[in-house]
């Protein structure tokens, strides 16, 4: 089962680099496109909570951890 620090710890690692951004596309081939209906999910109530801030790179839909 798949859960919302599965996600954070994909998008950045706080020791090597706290600002790491990744691309929408990036978490669904890492975290299998069989579950995005759930990362859909999560990354909405995140981006609510202001836990993660959506950006662009590389042109496409991109996130960055915002707060710890």
């Amino acid at each position: 089962m798949m859960k919302k620090v599965d996600i954070l710890n994909f998008i950045t690692d706080y020791r090597k680099a706290p600002n790491q951004v990744k691309t929408h596309q990036e978490l669904l081939q890492h975290l299998g496109t069989q579950h995005e209906a759930s990362i859909h999910a999560m990354l909405a109530e995140m981006k609510q909570l202001g836990v993660i801030r959506e950006t662009e790179a590389q042109g496409q839909k991109a996130y960055q951890v915002a707060k710890k």
